[in-house]
């Protein structure tokens, strides 16, 4: 059950001020302003929800500050940035709604050699856990995932059901997986011989680092020899490709459907929008930022928004979709101007 909040812990917790309500007002949930009802807290992050903030049924709403307005009988608390405070409110909510019950399921599968602690784990029916795994104590390991031979999971990781760690693959602490990850798959290499592609094998490992989080059936291919490294608090979203020997650095956020080829290497605090891609063996510098659908195929320099194909930056790319833009007219200038040409030419003028 949800553990209730007043508006004065609310205010507290998320260093906001109250500008409308009484202190001792409680809320046990939170919704989006056009779904929120009197027991719940909202938040106003963009100014195109106004006109849902003035109608909302929420009992409270977190505001940028100098906004007043709402409904008169919704408490209003102003922060520096209403999504992000909302978020600590989401985490109350949610860890009062998840219950970590620790023990190992009869139906999951522990190997004699494997090593945790069933009073500080929980591992759900049909759970496969292989000889020499190593499971640190908070991790909750969620239906069907399995972790092969000899790897190593920190403290506290949840991989929810379906996911996969390979054999000796290593995740820090506080790593999540969503359904269906991948950690630790083959790196896809193959040498064409004799007319048949034959499989070169893939002997290295993934490395995961604090608190990482991945998405839904994305998968991490291990390295050839050595590493694929996902650095420290970076982000990966659902349906992402990351290569053999592909070094991430920490804090990056990768969108949905990308694609990030063998031997590749983000600086810290990349960002890399959504179904963009790069060829193999390529460095992008520290905060470089990727549009969607931009394809990188030579090295870039950080600090930058880059976009299009090949990848560019973001100005020069804008330019040639403008120019681009106005090739029909040009066109049809060139045209008139042949025709005005041919007609000055013809005979008799």
């Amino acid at each position: 059950m949800a553990i209730a909040l007043t508006l004065s812990e609310l205010a507290r917790w998320i260093d906001g001020n109250i500008v409308r309500g009484g202190l001792d007002s409680s809320y046990t949930g939170m919704s989006a302003l056009d779904a929120a009802g009197p027991n719940d807290v909202s938040f106003l992050g963009n100014e195109k929800y106004f006109g849902q903030f003035e109608q909302t049924q929420a009992g409270a709403v977190i505001v940028p500050r100098g906004v007043t307005g709402g409904p008169e009988g919704t408490a209003l608390i102003a922060v520096n940035n209403p999504t992000f405070a909302f978020s600590t409110v989401v985490r109350h909510f949610a860890a009062a709604s998840r219950s970590f019950c620790p023990g190992v399921s009869p139906q999951a599968f522990v190997d004699p050699s494997a090593v945790l602690d069933p009073a500080k784990t929980c591992v759900h029916p049909g759970a496969v856990i292989m000889a020499g795994a190593i499971v640190g104590d908070g991790c909750e390991i969620g239906p069907n995932s399995v972790i092969c031979e000899n790897a190593v999971l920190g403290r506290d990781c949840h991989l929810m059901a379906n996911t996969t760690v390979r054999e000796r693959c290593v995740l820090g602490d506080r790593v999540i997986l969503q359904p269906g990850a991948v950690v630790g798959s083959d790196g896809y290499g193959y040498e064409l011989v004799d007319g048949r592609h034959v499989k070169i094998e893939q002997v290295g490992i993934v490395e995961i680092h604090d608190d990482v989080e991945i998405g839904s059936n994305t998968t991490i291919d291990r390295a050839r020899f050595g590493k694929t490294v996902i650095g420290e608090g970076t982000k990966i979203d659902n349906l992402v490709q990351i290569g053999h020997n592909c070094v991430i650095g920490k804090h990056c956020l990768i969108v949905a459907l990308c694609g990030v080829s063998g031997s590749t290497r983000f600086g810290d605090y990349v960002t890399m929008a959504g179904q963009a891609g790069t060829g193999g063996h390529i460095a992008i510098g520290d905060k470089a930022t990727i549009a969607g659908r931009t394809g990188i195929t030579t090295n870039l320099p950080g600090g930058e928004v880059y976009a299009g194909f090949p990848a560019m930056p973001f100005r020069e790319e804008m330019k040639i979709r403008a120019s681009v833009r106005r090739l029909p007219k040009l066109v049809e200038r060139v045209k008139a101007l042949e025709q005005a040409l041919k007609t000055k030419s013809a005979p008799g003028d």
